[in-house]
């Protein structure tokens, strides 16, 4: 009557569901990792994703070995390696969490729950946050998220019982990459790095929460930066509702903690929301969420533009900049993020799904539900959500006045003035031999041109193309909800607009 538990992005001992239940049924249990070789050769799947994970492994394999057990980590197709246990063991159950991942895993669950019927396996699943599978109506949605997130958090099992003569083999050689650029600022993983992440956020960080997360500057200290910690579960989405809501709560508490952790507990709601869209819609992953969208552009991208906005050469500082940034931490805030993805496919008119498998790949704290609908959000494809056409130019005026954050990643312009810093490309020969700059590429494009023509077509586009009838069911089954069931009149000008309610999409 042995119980494997099946370890995929909740890479925890507490707060674990599928492991309490397995422990409490009182048989043997099996901790398994499976690394899928296939899964590794994804276009949105990198090295940094797979260096975190491998931190959180080792970490979890000596918490289970506190507890009497072990973490036994194989490699290949997860049938193949569920077959090959129930051979060895004669296991009965198989425990694990609900993943909204991208289609790969999606296939690979449906495959798993195949096998088990065939094979006398007992599969079940349970939710990791407040995501419902086959929700039948988004007016529920809000109450199945609240009711999850009261619950208490499970306390970790003090002993698990290992199953005799299954010895763990936590192997974490990197498996082979179909895309490995390094990552030298890369956050660590594990739970032990998570839960300091919170306790010194809910010490000093937390403070002004909702002012400096817009900034590049400001926001690498004062998100959350519990992001990747909540993408691969090394410290549970209730945990942290549960810990912020209580210190912001308390009597203690001063009126500016409290609003910044109101506002924090916020963006863990809107990252279920996010994620929502994928798990009701799965192949949001390939095309656009409304659908007549879809023919927006056509065609190949244009290479070079492509490659440019990639190696953060497009000549507009701050986005550079932070594709910079990006590629060297891992990590960047919302609003940077939303620029990058915004200027791909306005200014440089690309079609979203290359720029969004590039940031995919880059994004440490990459959440295939969060991403996919985000890039479309910011690609104009939603049909309910307001055009963002970011001015590059701008928004560096605006979120890094004095250029702190171009110069520490675009060192061409280390010794540009502030006049110059957010528009180089204006400065004339003989300033350029007086501060520099000759060295960093010039703009693709005339940005506020490349915008006018870009909202022009979206526009024109959206007139002769885009019908009521599928912007009303994007709203109905994608639109946010907040409090109990409602009757939302079929009215355009009602369109919801979650662009101003981020989630964890880089918190």
């Amino acid at each position: 009557m042995t119980t494997v538990v099946w370890f995929k992005r909740d890479l925890r001992v507490a707060d674990h569901a599928p492991l309490l239940a397995a422990v409490e049924r009182g048989e043997p249990v099996i901790p398994l990792y499976v690394v899928e070789p296939e899964y590794w050769q994804r276009p949105d799947t990198s090295e940094r994703h797979w260096a975190f994970i491998a931190d959180s492994l080792a970490e979890l394999d000596a918490a289970l070995r506190k507890r009497g057990s072990q973490l036994r980590v194989q490699t290949g197709a997860v049938v193949d390696v569920l077959h090959l246990l129930k051979q060895a063991t004669g296991f009965t159950h198989l425990h694990a969490h609900e993943e909204t991942g991208n289609d790969w895993t999606f296939q690979r669950d449906r495959a798993v729950i195949e096998w088990c019927a065939g094979n006398g396996v007992q599969f079940q699943e349970w939710r990791q946050f407040g995501v419902v599978r086959r929700l039948a109506d988004r007016d529920l949605w809000d109450d199945a998220w609240q009711q999850l997130m009261r619950q208490p958090v499970l306390e970790a099992p003090a002993q698990i019982p290992a199953a005799p003569g299954v010895p763990g083999a936590c192997d974490l050689t990197t498996p082979t990459l179909a895309y490995t650029l390094a990552c030298p600022g890369r956050q660590k993983g594990g739970m032990a790095a998570g839960e300091k992440l919170l306790d010194s956020f809910l010490a000093r960080r937390c403070i002004g929460y909702q002012y400096n997360i817009s900034s590049p500057n400001t926001a690498v200290k004062g998100c959350s930066r519990l992001s990747p910690h909540i993408a691969y579960g090394t410290v549970s989405l209730r945990s942290i509702y549960q810990q912020t809501k209580a210190n912001g709560d308390h009597p203690s508490s001063l009126p500016r903690r409290q609003a910044s952790l109101r506002s924090f507990r916020s963006r863990l709601h809107w990252h279920c929301h996010f994620i929502q869209k994928l798990e009701d819609e799965p192949n949001l992953e390939f095309r656009a969420i409304h659908r007549e969208l879809e023919t927006l552009k056509q065609g190949p991208n244009d290479g070079e533009r492509l490659a440019r906005w990639a190696e953060g050469q497009t000549g507009w500082p701050l986005v550079d900049a932070a594709m910079r940034a990006l590629r060297e931490t891992g990590w960047i805030n919302f609003c940077m993020r939303a620029m990058l993805m915004a200027v791909a496919s306005y200014q440089l008119w690309l079609h979203w799904r290359d720029p969004a498998l590039h940031l995919a790949r880059l994004f440490t704290d990459f959440e295939p539900g969060i991403h996919y609908p985000q890039a479309q959000m910011q690609s104009g494809l939603t049909g309910i959500n307001a055009l963002r056409i970011y001015n590059p130019e701008l928004q560096s005026r605006k979120l890094d006045p004095n250029g702190t954050f171009i110069r520490r990643w675009i060192p061409e312009l280390e010794g540009v003035p502030d006049e110059f810093i957010h528009s180089p490309w204006h400065m004339t020969r003989d300033q350029h031999a007086r501060y520099g700059g000759q060295s960093y590429t010039t703009p693709i494009c005339d940005h506020e041109q490349a915008a006018r023509e870009a909202r022009q077509a979206v526009s024109e586009f959206r007139k002769n193309h885009v019908t009521r009838a599928e912007t009303d069911r994007v709203l109905k089954r994608h639109g946010s909800r907040k409090g109990p069931r409602q009757n939302r009149p079929k009215v355009r000008g009602k369109q919801q607009d979650d662009s101003n309610q981020l989630s964890l999409f880089g918190d």
